[in-house]
């Protein structure tokens, strides 16, 4: 058995006989009621709706190993520490292997645009092995976001041609790309574009905008090379602009978490080409974001597992008082309820995945429910990482630090854990709290 889900399934029985030397067969039992596939539904059931299988296929264990094996050798901990205190925080050689060779970067495009035709399932896959190793790669901001906003502007008539293009460019793993709203962005909760259209200058060519403005806050926009940009207009665009035109300038911003450092976009008479207008635009912006943090959940988790699984080894080795300190009671209870927690936010992360993958109705609610989920849990398990840890864990050299920064970030990424709470509230028409 491998993926996630046995790791943590055998944590959970590690840290049970590691503590008392007992049976975990509750525990397991639990696990396996929590990731088993929903049973077919019965003639006389035919009306119901099928529970997506939320079980991790063949395809997607291949895929885990594969990504874990260039993760493992380019994105160490030391090597990524090492990384956050340069100019240069974002791996750009690791991203290229795993967009290119691995065909990260086209999981979600269509095999006609030369990606790899996948769906979410897999794209979740790789952001949980990023969020295990703490990764400086783009997926979340290029292979996700900016991806599945051009995929529904491709369907815009006017602009299919070049929304089309940049899709096969992004699949080849050559070209990166960033959605240029801010990282705080909340799934349903339009904000007004920051950057205006103006007048063309002599010379530009049929089809080219100006745009000027600014947004702050953008998540993978230091490595993009195209930037996919909002922008206020009768009625709303979409725009894409080149990052090394004359008119643009990104301002690096010193990030909490520098592994997935934001920079600040100022646009200056930018040159912009159209990709989607009106409401083509606004169900880009919309549909990139739900994925977006259904994926961000996805990396959380693959966060709180990794942690798990680092805590759970230390406490087996570290002795006080001639005893593992993994066998004191209070140890115990911490870590079976951290392995409950990472158990209940994988059911939630894989029940989102598999509703966006088979567009599935309930997706909103999945999506608020997961990132809810998975925020807390991941500021629990970083949190939890340090404690247990003891002195070492509070230091720079440990990767505890890196694990607590990301989480602390990502809880506030795309809607807070309140937020999506308050979303699903709305969504599932709880009354009002008094």
């Amino acid at each position: 058995m491998e993926g996630p889900a046995a790791v943590s399934q055998q944590a959970g029985i590690e840290a049970e006989r590691s503590a008392s030397g007992g049976s975990a067969g509750s525990l397991a039992r639990a696990d396996s009621a929590a990731s088993s596939p929903a049973a077919d539904t019965s003639p006389g059931d035919a009306g119901r709706a099928r529970m997506p299988d939320m079980t991790y296929s063949e395809q997607e264990t291949e895929l885990r190993s594969a990504v874990r094996s260039v993760l493992d050798d380019g994105a160490g901990f030391n090597d990524v520490l090492a990384r956050t205190e340069t100019a240069e925080t974002y791996d750009r050689g690791l991203w290229r292997t795993l967009a290119a060779e691995v065909g990260c970067a086209g999981l979600l495009i269509p095999e006609s645009y030369g990606g790899a035709g996948a769906s979410f399932r897999e794209a979740a896959v790789v952001a949980e092995e990023i969020g295990r190793s703490v990764a400086p790669v783009p997926f979340l901001g290029s292979a996700v976001l900016a991806t599945v906003a051009l995929l529904s502007a491709s369907a815009d008539d006017a602009a299919a041609d070049h929304a089309a293009q940049l899709l096969t460019d992004l699949a080849a793993g050559g070209v990166t790309a960033a959605l240029a709203v801010p990282f705080a962005s909340v799934p349903g909760a339009r904000t007004g574009p920051t950057v205006r259209i103006g007048p063309a200058v002599d010379g530009d060519a049929e089809g080219i905008y100006r745009l000027s403005g600014s947004v702050q806050g953008v998540a993978d926009g230091l490595p993009a090379d195209v930037l996919i940009i909002p922008a206020d207009g009768v009625p709303f665009w979409l725009f894409a602009v080149r990052a090394d035109d004359p008119g643009v300038t990104r301002t690096p911003v010193v990030s909490l978490d520098m592994t997935r450092q934001l920079c600040d976009l100022l646009l200056d008479n930018a040159q912009g080409t159209r990709i989607a207008v009106g409401p083509r635009a606004d169900d880009a912006i919309a549909g990139a974001l739900q994925a977006g943090t259904a994926m961000l959940a996805a990396e959380q988790l693959g966060l709180a597992d990794r942690a798990l699984e680092i805590t759970l080894a230390y406490v087996k080795q570290r002795y006080q008082f001639a005893r593992p300190i993994g066998s004191f009671q209070a140890i115990k209870h911490r870590l079976a309820d951290w392995w409950v927690a990472v158990t209940q936010a994988r059911a939630a992360s894989r029940y989102a995945a598999a509703c966006l993958a088979e567009g599935d109705p309930d997706a909103p609610i999945a999506v608020a429910l997961a990132k809810a989920t998975c925020s807390d849990t991941a500021v629990h398990a970083s949190q939890e990482m340090i404690q247990l840890h003891g002195g070492i864990g509070f230091t720079w050299e440990h990767p505890a630090h890196l694990f607590l920064k990301r989480a602390k970030s990502t809880s506030i990424a795309l809607g807070s854990a309140d937020r999506h709470r308050a979303t699903l509230a709305r969504l599932a028409d709880l009354p009002a709290a008094n």
